[in-house]
């Protein structure tokens, strides 16, 4: 994962836990269940992703709470208030799409008002609020421009700008940075998240990129097949995954299977030459087939041997690839199994000598570093 800055709130700028909920909510298509019975809660002020491939279903969840789909069964119920047969024009809910969908032939204040407009607000105060939120995005010198004159970074901000405006109980994001170019996307990512901290508004993202999640959302859940199969921070999803899908869906690791031995904190692999340590084995008995998740950057290496007696292999260097901040390295072991390791560039210049192809490289990690998932 990359190290950016996230702009996720202290628990004294969440309010209420149950301001959205999710209750046991199905949706079929002609057959086909795309979301399953699935429950959530989202609070006030909060900052929450929604992060899975393409067809886990949180995309249809998504158009569920804006009320573009009408679930098959189950409630959404926002503020108090059971909004799941109201129609969308009815719900205190924006929602921007992916594609943004501004008039091309207004400008940048026109789109902004236009709901305001179609909702009879007199004229002072459409000018007053359209003001209001151009400054808010950082917008107020391109009023006047039409969208084909704008960036796609600005673009993203006039139609931010024209869902706010409407000033919604909850705002619903569809991929949100999809049509931006890579290279400006994270600096986009952390503007859109400040926009959103200094407004207050309850906002759901929809987004199959991780490192947009993980920068922007105060909570994610990990969706697959229309579950939810991990729901928590950032930081928990990522350092304790509780599945092997999730464990490789939020950045990568090493996936290793083992047999706990009677002391339920030491495994027998089959791929390692040494023991594997644990911190902890709960639910677990002796025999116990376990699947464990090692992140590569939890690797230490050295063209020498460690002194400890577990959490330790070696290998050739089989593969190098430069990242930017860190070099990645895959390490073939004697027993054919290939370890992804992530050195960064501290490291790497604290060895003595910097590893190159075929050299035989010693690895190492801490029982800390290895969590057990499900499969």
């Amino acid at each position: 994962m990359n190290n950016t800055t996230s702009v996720q709130k202290s628990p004294s700028d969440i309010g209420r836990p149950d301001f959205l909920q999710v209750v046991d909510v199905v949706k079929d298509f002609e057959g086909n269940t795309v979301v399953k019975s699935l429950s959530l809660s989202v609070a006030k002020n909060e900052m929450f992703a929604l992060l899975g491939s393409s067809g886990c279903g949180k995309s249809t969840l998504l158009r569920m709470m804006a009320g573009l789909e009408t679930p098959t069964s189950g409630r959404i119920i926002l503020d108090g208030e059971d909004i799941t047969d109201l129609p969308p024009h009815r719900r205190p809910v924006n929602m921007m799409f992916q594609s943004y969908a501004l008039f091309p032939h207004m400008t940048v204040a026109d789109n902004v008002a236009y709901g305001l407009k179609r909702e009879g607000v007199a004229k002072a105060e459409i000018h007053e609020r359209v003001a209001d939120v151009l400054q808010l995005v950082q917008m107020q010198d391109y009023a006047k421009r039409k969208p084909h004159q704008l960036s796609g970074g600005q673009q993203q901000r006039v139609a931010l700008a024209r869902t706010l405006i409407k000033r919604p109980k909850l705002l619903l994001l569809d991929e949100p940075m999809s049509a931006l170019d890579k290279k400006i996307r994270q600096q986009t990512q952390f503007e859109l998240g400040s926009i959103l901290y200094k407004v207050g508004v309850t906002c759901v993202m929809v987004t199959h990129d991780q490192e947009e999640a993980m920068t922007m959302a105060d909570r994610l859940a990990v969706m697959d097949a229309g579950c939810i199969v991990q729901l928590g921070s950032p930081e928990e999803v990522y350092e304790y995954p509780t599945s092997t899908f999730c464990a490789g869906f939020i950045g990568s690791t090493n996936m290793l299977q083992g047999e706990l031995r009677g002391d339920y904190l030491t495994l027998d692999c089959a791929e390692m030459p040494a023991p594997l340590e644990l911190c902890s084995a709960l639910n677990s008995y002796p025999g116990m087939p376990v699947s464990l998740s090692l992140r590569p950057e939890r690797i230490a290496i050295s063209s020498r041997p460690f002194a400890q007696t577990s959490n330790t292999c070696n290998g050739r260097l089989e593969q190098i690839a430069y990242m930017g901040s860190y070099t990645l390295f895959y390490v073939r072991l004697d027993s054919g199994r290939l370890l992804g390791v992530h050195v960064s560039h501290h490291a790497l210049h604290a060895l003595e000598q910097r590893p190159t192809y075929g050299d035989r490289l010693h690895l190492a990690w801490q029982p800390d570093s290895l969590v057990m998932v499900n499969q």
